[in-house]
């Protein structure tokens, strides 16, 4: 196998992935089957960054929307993060992972409080790291605290996985005629309104010349593929 092309990587889970066919909570075989990806790319040398998303128990912009007020969902939203994060924690350490959970929310029984030095000290360390509680403020996304994270850390890219192995012209579950693709710039991104993170997120990794790769978590090999320069999914940069 060729040596890994990157050092750090941000990995950024949606948390309907640990929903799995059930839709909502979290699905022990597939937190477990995560955790196996995530070390079989731990054992190359790679440090880890993660940010999972909270949606699979909680989604802040979904329950404003249905009248309760924004900020107090949003909080909502981020302390399901944590509860994602606490599990696959759990998960990693089964399979003899050293993790830690860094929340920017202050839950000093499960997590960690975040702070950016002790944190890249975990990752120098090769200690996976599981950011939580998004950016501890209302009305930003999990999107935008994996950008604002993986620049804060100095990671190499963030590596997004997903239900589809790529980004297209449209939603393909829904458009059969829908185009995936290989490539594509931020301003691209930005001038379709494609969605591949909310455009705080994009802006972010714009400015500070961070790429972004979207593909299949569900893939068997896909991250160990993406950080040997196996070209998968949608490349953003």
């Amino acid at each position: 196998m060729s040596k890994p092309v990157f050092n750090r990587i941000l990995l950024k889970l949606s948390g309907e992935i640990l929903a799995g066919e059930k839709g909502f909570g979290i699905d022990p075989v597939i937190t477990n089957d995560l955790a196996l990806k995530v070390k079989e790319i731990a054992g190359q040398g790679i440090q880890i960054g993660i940010v999972i998303g909270g949606g699979n128990i909680f989604r802040g912009l979904s329950a404003s929307s249905k009248g309760l007020e924004r900020v107090p969902a949003d909080y909502l939203g981020m302390m399901a993060t944590i509860m994602n994060s606490v599990a696959l924690q759990s998960a990693l350490e089964k399979l003899d992972c050293d993790t830690r959970v860094m929340s920017a929310l202050s839950i000093t029984q499960l997590a960690e409080p975040y702070i950016r030095r002790r944190g890249i000290r975990h990752l120098e360390k090769n200690r996976i790291v599981i950011f939580a509680g998004g950016t501890g403020n209302p009305y930003f996304s999990t999107d935008t605290a994996a950008a604002l994270r993986a620049i804060e850390i100095d990671a190499d890219i963030i590596i997004k996985g997903t239900k589809v192995d790529g980004v297209y012209s449209a939603d393909p579950e829904i458009d059969p005629n829908a185009k995936k693709f290989d490539s594509l710039t931020f301003k691209e991104v930005i001038d379709k309104e494609l969605r591949v993170m909310d455009l705080t997120a994009v802006t972010l990794c714009k400015e500070n010349n961070l790429p972004i790769i979207v593909f299949d978590i569900k893939s068997k090999n896909g991250l160990v593929d993406i950080i040997n320069s196996v070209p998968i999914g949608t490349t953003v940069s």
